[in-house]
């Protein structure tokens, strides 16, 4: 599953992959296999990926698109 809405919150915010990767304590190359979707994101970083960002993990997750 492919993560659409951390590229735009990413970008939204003007950060870099390696900035988001260094928050999260983990490597650029994973954040970036989170966003295209070739990893799962855990649900301890979708976590702290919301608190970040101010948002909810359904809103990351793109679950308001079934309300």
């Amino acid at each position: 599953m492919a993560y659409p809405r951390l590229v735009t919150l990413r970008k939204e915010h003007g950060l870099t992959q390696q900035q988001i990767a260094d928050y999260l304590g983990i490597h650029q190359t994973t954040y970036s296999n989170y966003e295209v979707g070739r990893l799962n994101l855990p649900n301890c970083h979708l976590v702290q990926l919301a608190l970040f960002f101010h948002t909810t993990t359904d809103h990351i997750l793109e679950m308001d698109k079934y309300k």
